[in-house]
């Protein structure tokens, strides 16, 4: 008996695993891995925010009572909801009639739909310094050009002041126009032309039909622009602080910012003082579900790429053709003249502009050590962001079943698209000082930062590119007898190429010019090109400021140039 049991053929280690145990150990592993990339992500994005708060709560709440301290606490608060709201509605204004126009661009001009996207191309801190070489009440030119006038000849200064609040919430207005414009357009290719056309037949004119027709239709992505444009107003830096500074203007973010570099420094004032917008992040996320409610209701048939085939109109070019040269020409021109100039004054002598600016740029080592550290870090955070993007969104797509950790994973995705830059700036300040990880004052912080903001946009442009490919392709594959690991690699990434590219290049020119989160970790050997620019503003070095953020523009359509050789010409389009 206990020879035939020796004998058993279960014993034997050559014997192949059950098909039905080999299935529970694929499973097993794939949960695992699942739980895995949870964890990394819950430290990435997660413990930045719980080490904020923690400290806030330090000592009975001592963050918040010194916060609450605050002089002008409430006129704080005011100005950061005013440039908030101020700044949404520019951009919503311009964002839609923008994209309205750009469906009825004649088919020859429709290469002007790029004009409105390119403020995102452009890095923001060189278009808001760009606006104050134009707009300063002394020496700006346009401003100069203005006491021209018969009814302005009596002014020394002005008439425009590009430091108040009022200016600072348009400047900021025109840099968010961009993103509102890409959520509407994205709308309003889900219109069918048949609704416009009956309008048309019925004899209402453009407007009507634009009033009575479009605005309504467009309500789901009037609804997530308008929050999202809010959550960035909330999350502005480049502009308060580069322009409010000079006549104490000081919004939440600034005033972080400024109580994490005084002395003494106080990083639990900061942390409270980021509560607010925390919590209203949470607020607008809410409301756009209930005001939004089952987008199904705002779904039209046949209305793939149906707007092109709407009425073109004169007015559409020649809107955009004008936007484009308030937005971008402008700021750009009075940024050259300042970089060719020997210094910056209200005159402009075509016979003094010099290319030395550049060259003290190119030859002073601290800039190009901030080149290649931007460079490297926006290279290297893109390289983990990428892969880290792609495996969520399949888990998130494709994964059946643990509804909680999907759940967890989308929810902690979307935190720092909802969640200022330059709290997650302070968060990673405190996370990456202390044991287990010392990071600080190494390029590794910055990267780390850097991959967790682009988290939700990698994510996003990956799973947009995987829901238009569907699921045949990866079941004719398994059909074909592939595994899971050789379907993603053979089959999905090719196919994906233009998804990858876009959010490669999305990244990569939001990266090189970054700045909010930049200011808070960076140190004295480690400089970003964005906060080596702020130095010299805050010196007074305005040529070298204008030549380094030209620098910078260059860097980031060489970035962009790259990334439309990766995913083809139009990878603008899919920002």
């Amino acid at each position: 008996m206990s020879v035939a049991l020796e004998e058993r053929p279960e014993t034997t280690p050559d014997r192949p695993m059950p098909v039905a145990q080999s299935m529970a150990w694929a499973r097993a592993r794939r949960r695992f891995g699942v739980w895995a990339l949870l964890l990394v992500v819950a430290y990435l994005v997660g413990m930045p925010l719980i080490r904020l708060q923690g400290l806030a709560f330090e000592d009975g709440g001592a963050g918040y009572e010194r916060a609450l301290d605050t002089p002008a606490l409430a006129e704080l608060l005011w100005r950061t909801v005013y440039l908030a709201l101020g700044s949404m509605v520019v951009a919503m204004v311009f964002g839609t009639t923008l994209a309205y126009a750009a469906s009825r661009l004649p088919q020859r001009a429709g290469f002007l739909r790029t004009i409105p996207i390119i403020p995102i191309v452009l890095p923001a801190i060189a278009m808001v310094v760009g606006w104050a070489f134009l707009l300063s009440p002394g020496p700006g030119y346009l401003n100069a050009a203005l006491r021209n006038l018969p009814w302005w000849d009596h002014l020394e200064s002005g008439p425009v002041d590009v430091y108040s609040l009022p200016w600072i919430v348009i400047i900021t207005g025109f840099g968010l126009t961009s993103f509102i414009y890409l959520f509407v357009s994205a709308g309003m290719a889900n219109i069918s032309a048949d609704h416009l056309e009956a309008a048309h037949v019925a004899g209402s004119s453009g407007l009507g039909v634009f009033f009575k027709i479009v605005l309504p239709l467009l309500r789901p992505s009037l609804i997530y622009g308008a929050g999202v444009g809010l959550l960035l107003g909330l999350g502005q830096f480049t502009a308060p602080l580069l322009l409010g500074t000079n006549q104490g203007i000081r919004v939440l973010t600034t005033q972080m910012y400024f109580s994490t570099s005084q002395i003494p420094v106080d990083y639990a004032g900061a942390a409270a003082l980021g509560s607010p917008l925390l919590l209203f992040g949470v607020l607008i996320v809410i409301a756009q579900k209930l005001g939004i409610g089952d987008q199904t209701r705002f779904v039209t048939h046949g209305g793939k790429g149906t707007v092109r085939r709407q009425r073109p109109s004169r007015w559409a070019a020649g809107f955009i053709v004008l936007y484009g040269l308030v937005a971008v020409v402008l700021p750009m021109t009075g940024l050259l003249i300042v970089a060719l100039s020997p210094f910056w004054n209200a005159s402009i002598d075509p016979g003094s502009f010099t290319l030395d600016n550049f060259r003290t740029a190119l030859q002073s080592p601290n800039i190009i050590e901030s080149i290649v550290t931007s460079l490297v870090a926006s290279i290297a955070a893109v390289a983990i962001v990428l892969p880290l993007g792609y495996a969520i969104s399949a888990i998130l797509l494709y994964r059946r079943g643990m509804p909680v950790a999907r759940s967890l994973l989308d929810f902690l995705v979307a935190l720092p698209l909802g969640i200022p830059a330059v709290i997650f700036g302070a968060g990673f300040l405190l996370t990456y000082s202390e044991p287990p990880f010392v990071l600080y004052g190494t390029t590794w912080v910055i990267i780390l930062v850097y991959a967790t903001l682009m988290l939700p946009f990698a994510t996003r442009m990956m799973t947009n590119g995987m829901l238009a490919l569907g699921s045949s392709y990866q079941e004719a594959s398994w059909v074909n007898g592939a595994g899971r690991l050789k379907t993603h690699v053979l089959i999905m990434l090719p196919l994906l190429r233009g998804s990858i590219g876009g959010a490669v290049a999305l990244m990569f020119v939001l990266l090189t010019h970054e700045f909010s989160a930049s200011m808070l970790v960076r140190s004295p050997m480690t400089q970003v090109m964005g906060t080596v620019v702020y130095d010299f503003w805050s010196n007074g070095a305005y040529p070298t400021v204008a030549a380094v953020s030209i620098i910078m523009t260059v860097v980031t359509g060489a970035g962009v140039a790259v990334a439309m050789t990766i995913g083809g010409r139009d990878v603008l389009s899919k920002l």
